[in-house]
């Protein structure tokens, strides 16, 4: 378990509010995982409760996953954003 350590955190990175940082924040988790699984190879049971998690996360809710947001394109403006948490 002790691999748990520098897997978990990943799950806790908040996600940049800019648009244009979505896809480097996307970008960073997936090469820091696929790093991490090919250099530290973790243990079948920190894995599979790492998947499990992850899957868990992303299944709660479609803005909490750390692997896309949910943008929208404003006509010429660029992208927008949008947070359940919005006031």
């Amino acid at each position: 378990m002790y691999c748990l350590q520098w897997l978990i955190p990943v799950l806790l990175l908040p996600k940049p509010v800019n648009p244009a940082l979505l896809y480097n924040h996307m970008m960073f988790v997936v090469l820091y995982l696929t790093g991490f699984f090919i250099e530290r190879k973790p243990c079948t049971i920190c894995s599979l409760v790492f998947l499990v998690a992850l899957g868990l996360i992303c299944y709660s809710g479609y803005d909490t996953c750390p692997f896309w947001g949910k943008c929208s394109s404003q006509g010429g403006d660029g992208e927008i954003c949008e947070s359940e948490n919005a006031y």
